[in-house]
């Protein structure tokens, strides 16, 4: 007979786990109370590098049925939560979640369910770099600056360079212009 276990996860300690333990039970699951893991840990945190979840993952067997009331209990982005059910499905666990209908992740319908969402996260990040690139180039030709202000005048660099190729050390120059010795390698390693 499959042991049932619920995993509950909030971020803060202002926060409780009630409310996903009262859905759990509303959709008919009846978990043990020592089958009940209730962790305080941010989602950006690997669930498998969580204490409680770590726990928990040694007291599963196979035929075990792991419920959750969302994907986001599991892990902050799809490939973690798709990860996570990856390997409790290799260990013949069944990993239900109640906010995709209570479909099981591991089955064909639920690994179906996790392609899509993968898919989506990934257009989504893809989305956001062609956003961020286009807004880079809008202020690039607009004339915006981007990087750290120069410390060293052009003028200063032709000097650098006079004074290097009639002997100066690294150190000297570094003194006479008020920079770093790696700030006057550098000048003169771009002067060729």
């Amino acid at each position: 007979m499959s042991r049932i276990f619920a995993y509950l996860r909030v971020s803060t300690s202002g926060q409780t786990t009630l409310n996903q333990l009262h859905e759990i039970h509303a959709a008919g699951f009846a978990v043990d109370e020592h089958r009940v893991i209730s962790e305080t840990v941010s989602g950006s945190h690997a669930a498998f590098q969580r204490e409680g979840f770590a726990k928990l993952v040694d007291r599963l067997e196979r035929g075990d049925v792991l419920i959750v009331t969302k994907l986001d209990r599991l892990g902050r982005n799809a490939i973690d939560v798709m990860s996570t059910v990856e390997r409790l499905s290799s260990m013949g666990v069944k990993v239900h979640c109640l906010a995709l209908g209570g479909v099981d992740l591991t089955s064909a319908a639920g690994k179906m369910t996790m392609g899509v969402i993968a898919a989506v996260s990934q257009m989504e990040r893809d989305l956001l770099i062609e956003r961020t690139n286009a807004g880079i180039e809008r202020a690039k030709a607009s004339g915006k600056k981007f990087g750290r202000p120069a410390t060293i005048s052009d003028a200063d660099k032709v000097a650098i360079v006079a004074e290097k190729i009639a002997g100066a050390s690294y150190g000297e120059l570094a003194k006479r212009f008020n920079v770093t010795r790696s700030a006057i390698q550098h000048v003169i390693r771009n002067s060729g």
